[in-house]
């Protein structure tokens, strides 16, 4: 990747640190009774809500079968609907099936586990501390008084000022890159139906074939926002291959035009980020 980097992705992904934590006068300074508290009524929050999902009936799904619908833009617009304009909604038969499955799994579940799920918790919790650890700028970690407290959600007055002004400064230079990538991509003669096509954010990679000449991905688009699934490379050659590409989640690409095709570039995400540079003459969407 030239522009839309993992050092940018990474920088994406932290231009909203402000809004994960709240004030709290408490978090200044260093208490123990306060975190034991914060923690217990965070945890107690998880719980309940877990235990909620765990309890909720899949049948309520069956509702939606044979529901009519109307267009968004005419009850929008609070126009009279006519039976005309209403579309039926039926289920397919792998729909009701998965569902009956559910329904099925849901019947014989075992009571709900709060202990596991307070273990859940505190797993999430100390993950959340070493992300912290990690992802601050060193001088502003240091301002921290309890990582943990800040872990749970909450600061003092003074640090969540920074984090918004770390979180804008973040901002801008993500945008800033961006928008530097915007204007190379216009430039590039790119035809429209593989400009329209070749986007693929949010799909998963289930199979990558590389055959004598042409290199075929498959993805799973259920995540996605394209219905096609399947991306065949002509005459095909790996410049760079970063981290594993079957299985990770398809977050950006980049198209060049070379002299005898193209150069495509794909920034992904699994257990790692993963990175892939093919070269190729064609491109075909399907």
């Amino acid at each position: 990747m030239r522009y839309l980097t993992k050092e940018w992705y990474e920088l994406s992904q932290m231009t909203d640190f402000h809004l994960d934590v709240r004030v709290h006068k408490g978090a200044g300074v260093f208490n123990e009774g306060l975190y034991q508290r914060l923690y217990k009524r965070k945890e107690k929050e998880f719980v309940d809500m877990q235990q909620e999902i765990y309890d909720t009936d899949p049948r309520f799904m069956l509702e939606e079968d044979e529901t009519a619908m109307v267009p968004l833009d005419m009850f929008i617009n609070e126009e009279i609907i006519s039976e005309e304009d209403q579309l039926v909604y039926s289920m397919s038969p792998e729909e009701k099936d998965h569902i009956q499955k559910l329904i099925e799994e849901y019947d014989s579940r075992p009571p709900f586990d709060k202990y596991d799920c307070k273990k859940t918790f505190a797993n999430i919790h100390e993950t959340r501390i070493k992300e912290t650890m990690d992802k601050l700028p060193h001088e502003l970690y240091q301002q921290i008084v309890d990582v943990r407290v800040f872990s749970l959600g909450y600061c003092s007055k003074a640090v969540k000022n920074q984090l918004k002004a770390l979180s804008s400064d973040n901002e801008k230079m993500m945008n800033n890159i961006l928008n530097e990538y915007d204007k190379v991509q216009q430039e590039e003669n790119i035809p429209q139906i593989i400009e329209e096509r070749f986007s693929f954010h949010d799909c998963e990679v289930t199979d990558l074939k590389v055959g004598k000449k042409d290199l075929v991905i498959h993805l799973n688009t259920e995540g996605g926002f394209t219905n096609f699934n399947k991306v065949t490379l002509r005459e095909a050659e790996i410049i760079k291959q970063e981290g594993q590409i079957k299985e990770s989640i398809w977050l950006y690409e980049e198209l060049y035009r070379l002299d005898n095709g193209y150069e495509v570039h794909a920034l992904l995400a699994g257990e790692e980020m993963a990175e892939l540079i093919i070269q190729c003459t064609d491109i075909m969407v399907e």
